[in-house]
């Protein structure tokens, strides 16, 4: 005890009540001071959109994270769509206080445009370009409440990414058509496949779909500078979100697909439809590929962003040809009455079968329709011969090298004009097996023969290296990710 009578500890616990009024009025101005948030312009580019524009901008409005403006680009337009979009345009609130969340929805016509969704997004650009992000939105894509706020996320946590996508989907709902159905479905399983691809490959993402994507306007910026364009993004391809993907990459930046946030595209309903999109897609894809100079387009066959390409091409091509032999192999050996059912054919339908399901059953909103479609293996065998034709008619008219506007043919087919060539690679196919067969039945016996043996094993080695290839890939593990 000190001199004065008072202890140590009473000394030390005696706080001065000012300081307590002090450091709470400190504190409650530390937690008034506004914090930094990101900013986000969303941009859509809408062409005929009509029946789908209010549900995106519904979707948009719905978001835990709402953008801070959201521009609809109407292009090229002769429906409602303006009028429809317009009912949206004004200011938006939601919450109150430190809560409080506001975005303002602009409507812009900008009428006959020859650069169509380009010219849109780059217009859109030049309206959000001082914020931090571009959130691109197709006019047909609703997404779930919190993917801005996964994708915003996402990139803020890696300054390193310049871009990221939604995982994509489709809504099956409301159909009516067996075709419609079919084709839907065909297409949910496609976009399963690729998105888990991706995942799996360290969520690197080839292709950052314009349908929900968002963007770095400084990685935008970079693009801008390095590729002496005046714009990110230009009609030197089919597909505009593929180039600008690779030149998002060759300027330093990840591409990524996000591991949450979703969101559901238009699907293609009609045969005609879905082959205008496809080989739309495909040729565009090859042009990125192929080596040399077309035009104002350079092919970059050795791109990072393109060897998931490549590989698809290849496994389509092999598809074909062992499609191709298999009922050459068939309708030959039946004319020969040389024909042996062996049990162990069904070895690759059925490991086929086992990994369509496995992709079904990787689906985030997987559905009776979806398991039916993988489990009964003719919807997707079908589907296999549909997504052929593709490729086939898009490897056709990148060799011709013919100058067609495929923007147009997509537009005009989903508006049910169009012709029947989508019917073609069907009727290639037909032509080939027939020649091919009326010239072995030319043949000698014995050359028949020794045709036969030496084609079923050629097709027996083939079938046996894609059938370990699938088992490998129904043993790998997804690693919890859902497509």
């Amino acid at each position: 005890m000190s001199d004065d009578g008072i202890g140590y500890a009473d000394r030390t616990s005696t706080v001065d009540p000012g300081m307590d009024r002090y450091a709470d009025h400190f504190m409650a101005g530390i937690e008034a001071l506004p914090t930094y948030r990101s900013t986000v312009g969303c941009v859509i580019p809408a062409y005929n959109e009509e029946d789908a524009i209010a549900g995106v901008l519904d979707s948009l409005l719905a978001q835990t994270l709402l953008p801070d403006a959201i521009h609809v680009i109407v292009n090229n337009t002769s429906d409602a769509t303006v009028e429809i979009a317009s009912h949206y345009a004004g200011l938006h609130t939601r919450g109150e206080g430190r809560d409080e969340q506001m975005t303002e929805i602009f409507v812009h016509d900008i009428g006959e445009n020859p650069d169509k969704k380009v010219g849109a997004l780059n217009y859109g650009y030049t309206l959000v370009e001082g914020m931090d992000y571009l959130l691109g939105v197709d006019g047909d894509t609703t997404a779930d409440p919190r993917a801005i706020e996964y994708l915003v996320t996402e990139i803020q946590d890696d300054e390193r990414i310049g871009g990221i996508s939604a995982i994509y989907s489709i809504d099956d709902s409301g159909l009516d058509s067996v075709m419609g159905k079919f084709l839907i479905a065909g297409q949910r399983a496609q976009f399963a496949a690729f998105n888990m691809q991706n995942l799996l490959r360290g969520r690197n993402m080839a292709v950052l779909g314009g349908q929900f994507s968002i963007f770095s306007t400084e990685a935008l910026r970079q693009v801008v500078v390095q590729t002496h364009q005046r714009y990110p993004w230009v009609r030197d391809s089919e597909i505009e979100d593929s180039l600008l993907s690779l030149q998002i990459k060759s300027a330093g930046y990840l591409t990524k697909i996000s591991a949450r946030a979703r969101a559901n595209v238009g699907g293609m309903t009609s045969m005609r439809a879905l082959d205008a999109q496809q080989v739309k897609w495909n040729t565009g894809a090859i042009d990125l590929m192929w080596p040399g100079q077309r035009g104002d387009t350079k092919g970059q066959p050795l791109h990072p962003n393109l060897r998931l390409r490549w590989f698809e091409n290849i496994s389509m091509a092999t598809n074909g040809f062992t499609r191709l032999i298999f009922f050459f192999l068939l309708i030959t050996s039946l004319m020969l009455h040389a024909y042996v059912f062996a049990a162990l054919w069904l070895v690759p339908t059925l490991m086929a079968t086992l990994l369509n399901l496995r992709t079904a059953h990787a689906m985030h909103n997987a559905n009776r329709r979806d398991y039916l479609f993988a489990l009964l293996f003719v919807p997707a065998e079908l589907y296999m011969w549909v997504r052929l034709g593709h490729f086939a008619r898009s490897w056709t008219k990148f060799a011709s090298s013919s100058q067609t506007d495929n923007w147009a043919l997509q537009a005009k087919a989903e508006s049910g004009g169009g012709g029947h060539a989508h019917l073609f690679p069907l009727g290639v196919v037909a032509i080939v097996l027939a020649g091919a067969v009326a010239i072995w039945a030319q043949l000698s016996t014995r050359v028949q023969s020794d045709v036969l043996l030496g084609g079923w094993t050629v097709l027996g080695i083939i079938t046996i290296l894609q059938t370990t290839w699938m088992a490998i890939k129904l043993l790998k593990r997804y690693k919890g990710f859902k497509a």
